[in-house]
């Protein structure tokens, strides 16, 4: 795949404990992006948030915390992120929990396998 030049980067945050049954929603979301072919994916552990609840959560050495954030990123071409959109939805519908997701514009200079 060549990726190069204006994409868009798809950036989703949601608590590292929504769940779809018994699968975490991050992963869920993940391997339908690998599924749909798309550039990648990165998932990203954060150590502290607040969101629409305004409860916080944090990472702490003496107690360790059920929900911290997670930041899912997909770069991509901007026709395959607007494609994946509703796939997002019906996600983030299954697992009944909320979350936030931006969409921005960028510009790819570097994208190549190590093959």
């Amino acid at each position: 795949m060549n990726l190069h030049g204006q994409s868009k980067l798809l950036r989703i945050f949601i608590g590292e404990s929504d769940r779809i049954g018994h699968q975490a929603l991050y992963e869920a979301i993940v391997l339908s992006a690998k599924e749909r072919n798309m550039a990648g994916a990165t998932v990203i552990k954060g150590i502290m948030s607040f969101g629409a609840s305004s409860h916080i959560h944090v990472a702490r050495l003496i107690e360790l915390s059920e929900d911290l954030p997670v930041i899912i990123e997909i770069v991509d071409q901007a026709e395959k992120i607007d494609l994946f959109l509703p796939v997002i939805n019906d996600l983030f519908e299954q697992c009944g929990k909320g979350g936030l997701i931006t969409i921005e514009k960028v510009e790819v200079l570097y994208y190549k396998s190590k093959k």
